[in-house]
């Protein structure tokens, strides 16, 4: 479990940046952006060679960073005043 944490925490911030990609590039309604920073994050998860670890557990990670990256962005948003 540690390992799956460590990796998530990896991967959370790139997850910001590739949503934030996807956001750009494309007329995503806000209301997915969650699921689209779920997707992500899983892709990115799978593709993590550099990690010795199985897939399972990479893709678990990335899940959970897609997640991470959804609080992180929220609380950059909220603490710069943004928030309505």
């Amino acid at each position: 479990m540690m390992e799956i944490l460590t990796i998530a925490t990896v991967i959370a911030p790139v997850t910001v940046g590739g949503v934030e990609a996807v956001k750009r590039a494309t007329n995503v309604n806000k209301r997915y952006l969650p699921l689209v920073a779920v997707a992500v994050g899983i892709g990115l998860g799978a593709v993590a060679f550099f990690v010795d670890a199985a897939i399972g557990e990479r893709v678990w990670a990335g899940g959970i960073s897609g997640l991470a990256s959804v609080g992180l962005f929220e609380l950059g948003k909220n603490s710069k005043g943004d928030a309505k």
